[in-house]
């Protein structure tokens, strides 16, 4: 007949505990942890939106540049000019009716 078996030794088992539970921390950390694949994702969200922020400032610089230099001693715009001071200083000529 055969032999009897015999219980797996208690090494054995503990090895494949350790190996098992090592197993299962790092495949939590490499999806969860600080550098894992969600904090990536996270990562990679946010600078897709810093990065349309960046251009939405960088157009408003180059608009900004454009009246600055419209508006400098070397090009002088005249509807520029009159645009700005009837905004900033409220005034008006005097063939115009204000209607409030």
């Amino acid at each position: 007949m055969g032999r009897p078996r015999k219980a797996p030794a208690f090494g054995v088992i503990a090895f494949f505990a350790v190996v098992f539970t090592l197993g299962s921390y790092f495949t939590f950390a490499s999806v969860q942890g600080d550098y894992g694949l969600f904090r990536r994702i996270q990562i990679e969200a946010e600078a897709n939106l810093l990065q349309k922020e960046v251009d939405a400032l960088e157009i408003e610089v180059a608009e900004l540049r454009n009246k600055t230099r419209r508006l400098s001693d070397e090009y002088l715009d005249l509807d520029l000019l009159d645009e700005r001071a009837r905004e900033v200083l409220g005034l008006v000529r005097n063939d115009e009716v204000i209607v409030h």
